[in-house]
């Protein structure tokens, strides 16, 4: 493996892929004796789907967004999950980062509107693997039952492109436009997230403690 990729096969305070926790659950999904993009693409189906995807309860602490601490929880916003992806990626040798884009989301709950106060979202999270000679881009954020209720296209990834988010929703609706890309790290570059959110998300604690599922579920669009 290049020197360089080094950082991005250690574990890190966020991206603890020496957690035992994390060793299990990356060796239950990856299988064994497949090749490494075989085992990211499974790794990434198991984060996406298995971990439900959950806005209103972001710690922004190094405990919060630690990837054993998502994996314990079972929820988690996109940065944790992009961690979590992270580690597990690592807990089998494959090189992974995690990476930063601003993004313009037009598919929300009120209640993230009202305390957000702006449809951009700083800081979302995605993971960068190393497989077959390149980075790619996979963004296990939100899994498929959220991606029904809200008639998403689901984000596949097959280990050889980049899996990002698309800009329009079945029905033709904007969904996601890409700002910004922030770059990719080989852990959480919390201070810098926490004065961004700070400035831009004063109200966002407001959102702590309701009930994501159950708004998704009042404002989802008829079936």
């Amino acid at each position: 493996m290049p020197e360089q990729h080094e950082p991005y096969l250690r574990p890190t305070p966020t991206v603890d892929a020496d957690h035992p926790q994390v060793q299990r659950f990356a060796a239950e999904h990856a299988g064994d004796g497949v090749p490494p993009r075989e085992q990211a693409v499974a790794l990434y189906y198991a984060v996406r789907d298995g971990i439900r995807y959950d806005p209103y309860r972001i710690d922004l602490s190094v405990t919060g967004l630690r990837a054993s601490t998502v994996l314990s929880n079972r929820y988690g916003w996109c940065v944790p999950k992009a961690a979590l992806l992270a580690a597990c990626c690592r807990a089998r040798n494959i090189p992974a980062a995690v990476g930063f884009a601003d993004v313009r989301n037009h598919l929300s709950t009120e209640r993230m509107r009202q305390v957000m106060g702006t449809d951009v979202f700083y800081w979302h999270g995605y993971t960068s693997i190393f497989l077959d000679g390149q980075w790619v881009k996979a963004t296990p954020a939100f899994n498929i039952e959220l991606c029904e209720k809200f008639r998403l296209h689901p984000l596949a990834f097959d280990g050889r492109a980049d899996s990002i988010y698309h800009p329009y929703d079945l029905d033709g609706h904007r969904h996601m436009e890409y700002l910004h890309m922030r770059g990719e790290f080989a852990d959480v570059p919390l201070e810098e997230m926490r004065a961004t959110f700070d400035h831009y998300y004063p109200r966002l604690v407001e959102a702590a403690g309701a009930d994501f599922d159950a708004d998704v579920a009042r404002e989802a669009p008829a079936s």
